[in-house]
């Protein structure tokens, strides 16, 4: 056998060992983590089978450390706190009605990540998919499942500072005709046509006629409420200082994240209420800072992701500011609740 037969069995076998040695660091590292995660008294989540029709269930991401992190799984809603079932489809931000869904994933590529936006059917099989020029923020689908929408940052990662920019994008999911950008429509503000160049738009929740919608409009260091007409294209202002809305099931109310002044730079937020017939405010219970969009688990109640110690915990608080808040579920974020 020649020298250089003996060096490449030799650098062979170095590599082989080298994969053995890597594949075993790569195993022990993941059963440290489901056994740090278990020993945190954390959730149990198997594999099966979710869809978005079987009634009463919550929906969400996943945050807990293991196999099925990042995936989307389901708890009965009356139970949020039981152990979980995963779909085996992993999103960055969710939502679900009407049988149909939204996932924001990313898309892992050799140098770095780009973003997509699925919209999935009742078995959570992908029916259609489009590009997301930024950072997934915001997730909403409309309550009939007629339509969706999505929010990106495509530039700076957080909404707490002033530099930053988004893109929001509605589908109809029947036709996939997409609207790529909210900044498109006309915005009317104290009654005249509004332009500029700096305006952004977020946080889409939609009314039941599957032609209004609500939205955050930002633009010369101010938030504004505004309503939006799909059939006319337009967005009207109705209140400042409103961030992510969140439409309750009657139409009557919006709840939402306001700047309080007072607050760290970086945890400005209070929870609020809005009666969109009175324009009267409720400050909400929950004292810490929250930036999320809120979701209406019913008429009642609201429920939003704040920090915990594996990404994000649900609470729950009443909606007309009485009681106080309730964790709900530990490492979950992104929540729908199939009726």
């Amino acid at each position: 056998m020649t020298l250089r037969s003996r060096l490449l069995i030799l650098l062979s076998a170095l590599v082989v060992l080298t994969a053995v040695a890597l594949t075993a660091v790569l195993h022990a590292s993941a059963r440290a983590e489901r056994r740090d995660q278990a020993q945190a008294g954390g959730p149990e989540v198997t594999a099966g089978r979710v869809t978005l029709t079987t009634p009463h269930r919550m929906v969400f991401r996943n945050m807990a450390w293991g196999p099925h992190r990042d995936e989307l799984t389901a708890v009965p809603a009356s139970d949020p706190a039981a152990p979980r079932t995963a779909s085996g489809v992993k999103c960055l931000r969710f939502h679900a009605a009407a049988g149909t869904g939204v996932c924001l994933q990313a898309v892992h590529g050799p140098v770095s990540d780009t973003y997509r936006a699925l919209v999935l059917d009742a078995d959570l099989h992908a029916t259609a998919h489009y590009d997301v020029p930024g950072i997934p923020s915001r997730a909403r689908v409309s309550p009939t499942g007629r339509y969706a929408a999505w929010t990106a940052f495509v530039g700076g990662d957080s909404y707490a500072g002033t530099d930053f920019s988004t893109r929001t994008a509605i589908v109809d999911t029947r036709t996939g005709e997409l609207i790529p950008s909210l900044e498109a429509f006309r915005i009317v503000k104290d009654g005249r046509t509004y332009h500029a160049a700096d305006v952004n738009f977020w946080g889409v929740t939609f009314a039941s006629d599957d032609r209004t919608f609500y939205a955050t409009l930002a633009t010369k260091g101010s938030t504004y409420l505004v309503r939006g007409d799909l059939r006319s294209r337009t967005v009207t202002t109705l209140h400042p200082n409103v961030e992510c809305p969140s439409l309750s099931p009657d139409g009557t109310r919006v709840a939402y994240k306001k700047r309080v002044r007072g607050l760290p730079k970086d945890a400005p937020w209070h929870l609020y209420v809005l009666d969109l017939r009175t324009m009267r405010e409720t400050p909400l219970a929950e004292p810490r800072s929250v930036d999320d969009q809120a979701l209406w688990k019913d008429a009642h109640t609201v429920v939003y992701a704040l920090p915990g110690d594996y990404g994000a915990d649900l609470y729950e608080t009443p909606a007309d500011g009485t009681g106080k808040p309730r964790r709900i579920s530990v490492s979950a974020v992104s929540p729908a609740y199939l009726p």
